[in-house]
Parts: C-alpha cells; sequence; structure tokens
C-alpha cells in the first residue's frame, strides 16, 4: 500500500559532513536497535510512515521541515547501514538523482552479494511500477528525483521516494509498503500527507475505476479511431481559443459536431499537464494496438507510456465510453510545513506514542554515547511536543 505523502519546502546548501557522520551513526544504530527488538518489518512499517520519518530525521538531528531531511536520512542510513545489511536482513537501494535509476541494478547485485532467495525480478518490477505510480498515474504537478527502496529477506518492501515541483519550490514525498498491498492501481493509499492540490489526476483513485477499464478497453480499438476522436478534442479546443493545456472539452451540449453521447460528456483538463504530440501518440496507440494490455497495471508499466499518454487515454475514454474522471487529490492529512504556527498533524496521539515510543527505545538501548543519547531525546521530546499540541 501506500502509506503517504508528506510535503516539504525546498532548501539549498548541503548536510556538512559533520553533522551526516553523526547521522549516519546514530540512525544505522538506532535502526539496528529495532530490528533486535521488532523485526526488519517493523522498519520497513516505520520508514513507510510519512510522520514517524520525519520525527526520526529530527531525531537525527536534521532541519525537520526541508525538503533536504528525505535524502539526507535515507543516504545516512545507506551508508551507515552498508556493512551490516548482511547480518540484519535489512537492504537498501537507490538514493537521489542518478543513484534512483541504479536501484533495479542495485537489487540485482545486493542479491548476489548475499545469496538471497528472494524474487530479485519481482522487485525489480516493484520498483518501476511504484516510480510509474507516482511520476504517470498521479498527476499533480510533482516531477520525482528520489527513489529509495528497502527490503528484507522475507520479500517484504518499502518505498520512500520524492518528487519536485519547481514552482511553488516544495517537495513532495511519497511513502509506499508491500504489507496489505493487493493492487497498484487502485486506491494504493493509506495515509496521504501534504498540501491539497487542485486538478490532481489521480488515475489510480477508486472512483476513476471506469476511466482505467475505458483505458485498457480502447487500446484494444483502431488507432484510427482513437485518433479521430483525439483530434476533434484538440481542434474543438482551439475553436474555443482556450489555452492548449486546459482542455476544457465539449462544454457545450449543443455543439452540433457532437454525437448525443459525446455532448453529454464533459471532462474539464487542468492547466499545466503533459499533453502528447500526435505523432508520439501515434506510435504508442499502434504498439499498444499490436500487444493490448490486459490490466491497467500492465498498460501503466508499458515502456514509453507516460504522463501524456494516459492523460490522452482518460481524454478519448470519457468522450467514447463516458468514464468522467475525478480530479482529487489523494491528501488525506495536513503536514505542517514549518511547524512555527504549531499546526498539528491530524494524526490520533495513540498513532504519535507509539510512534515516537519505538524511537525513544531505540535511543535508549542504542550503542551510543550518553551525550548524543540525551540530545537525541531532547529532540525527540520536542518533537513530541509539536504532534500532539492542539
Amino acid at each position: 500500500m501506500k502509506t503517504g505523502v508528506a510535503n516539504v519546502p525546498l532548501h539549498g546548501g548541503f548536510c556538512p559532513p559533520w553533522l551526516f557522520k553523526k547521522m549516519r551513526d546514530l540512525g544505522a544504530t538506532i535502526i539496528e536497535v529495532i530490528v533486535m527488538e521488532y523485526g526488519t518489518q517493523e522498519v520497513l512499517r516505520r520508514l513507510s510512515d510519512p510522520v514517524w520519518f520525519q520525527s526520526f530525521g529530527s531525531v537525527l538531528g536534521f532541519d525537520w521541515h526541508s525538503s533536504g531531511l528525505t535524502t539526507v536520512v535515507c543516504g545516512a542510513l545507506k551508508e551507515g547501514l552498508k556493512d551490516a545489511q548482511g547480518e540484519l536482513g535489512l537492504f537498501l537501494v537507490g538514493g537521489k538523482g542518478k543513484a534512483s535509476r541504479k536501484t533495479p541494478t542495485e537489487i540485482i547485485e545486493t542479491g548476489d552479494k548475499y545469496g538471497l532467495s528472494n524474487d530479485l525480478f519481482a522487485l525489480q518490477q516493484t520498483s518501476r511500477t511504484v516510480a510509474k505510480v507516482d511520476s504517470a498515474a498521479v498527476q499533480d504537478g510533482y516531477q520525482l528525483y528520489h527513489h529509495f527502496l528497502v527490503f528484507d529477506r522475507d520479500g517484504n518492501w518499502t518505498v520512500i521516494q520524492q518528487g519536485m515541483n519547481s514552482k511553488n519550490r516544495y517537495a513532495r514525498r511519497y511513502h509506499w509498503l508491500n504489507e496489505d498491498l493487493t493492487d497498484f492501481t487502485r486506491d494504493p493509499h493509506k495515509a496521504v500527507c501534504g498540501t491539497t492540490e487542485k486538478h490532481v489526476l489521480n488515475l489510480v483513485a477508486g472512483k476513476n475505476e471506469a476511466t482505467r477499464l475505458a483505458s485498457v478497453e480502447i487500446c484494444q480499438e483502431k488507432p484510427e479511431e482513437i485518433k479521430k476522436v483525439y483530434h476533434a478534442i484538440v481542434e474543438h479546443n482551439g475553436k474555443t481559443k482556450q489555452e492548449p493545456e486546459q482542455l476544457s472539452l465539449f462544454e457545450d451540449p449543443n455543439d452540433s459536431r457532437l454525437t448525443s453521447e459525446q455532448a453529454r460528456s464533459i471532462i474539464t483538463m487542468p492547466p499545466e499537464h503533459p499533453i502528447p504530440s500526435p505523432r508520439y501518440l501515434d506510435k504508442m496507440l499502434y504498439e499498444m494496438y499490436d500487444r493490448p494490455p490486459e490490466t491497467y497495471q500492465q498498460l501503466l508499466e508499458r515502456k514509453g507510456v507516460g504522463p501524456s499518454t494516459l492523460r490522452a487515454l482518460a481524454m478519448v475514454a470519457e468522450v467514447t465510453h463516458g468514464a468522467q474522471p475525478t480530479f482529487h487529490d489523494p491528501v488525506r492529512y495536513a503536514f505542517a510545513h514549518g511547524g512555527k504556527d504549531n499546526f498539528p498533524f491530524p494524526v490520533s496521539r495513540e498513532d504519535v506514542d507509539h510512534s515516537l515510543s519505538v524511537l525513544q527505545t531505540a535511543i535508549e538501548k542504542g550503542k551510543m554515547g550518553e551525550k548524543d543519547k540525551l540530545e537525541s531525546l531532547r529532540r525527540l521530546a520536542k518533537q513530541q511536543e509539536k504532534l500532539v499540541t492542539n
């Protein structure tokens, strides 16, 4: 399941070496203790919880509301646990930028190094699919630049990935967990934290099941028919003198060019979202017609199918099948951006207490100096006050 999304402001600069070393050592110790006390599955659950993860980063001493917390904490854990992975049975791959693109390769290398019996190819596909969902199926304006996968010997996994919105200078973090996950393309969110955005096309929302089914069915139709509808959409858009990205389609039910079925169908596409070029769409339609996907997940995983292709199919599906998509950001929880206004995390006190209790136990039992332990507990107490104060 997808367990959460967090929005945080983009900060410049870099983590100083002395702080990174401290985060590396302290973070590794805490994770080792959690494994010893609760097992690897609990580590995965904790990392997949956006509130716990943010608290964890604060305990390690990083700026709690900075986007850099995500990349630095993940990098510190990967570095700090590098030599302990085999003993712990917990493996960390991926990271920021170029490192994120090496995730599939690192999965195989890790499996070979530690003689894992996991289905490594399935893990590779999981990595790709999770990234594809948040970059193509959830069109919220955030471009992924960080992808971090943690898995254990039993095949359990969590993914932490982050996207950037270059216009509002915020980053959004996506947490995934395999526990109870049955379908990557139908309401994979358990908790989504962030600022609600307008006009988010979430093609994995439960309410968009009709759009998904229609999109798959369209892939089996002759490309010429699909292109005819798509070009009519673009032509109508031009005649109404709307911006090319707006795509508010067939808002006039008396339009003589529309069939009665089409006239009943209205789709409104928000601005600044991808639209495929006719040439590229033509290529993809013929490829899918030759090898039509059987499910929406297969469509999503198809090489070359990105946000613009999925969006075009949703547009045509709405017109030809009456499958009107909903535009609703999957955010369900508010996540404070700076904490200066004392805006609370809307989670239960019980959940907060449990998350912080796991951290506190790990710190108290960790193999660290007394000074570091006291400083960490002091930060943890402050973080707890922020989380539960109304």
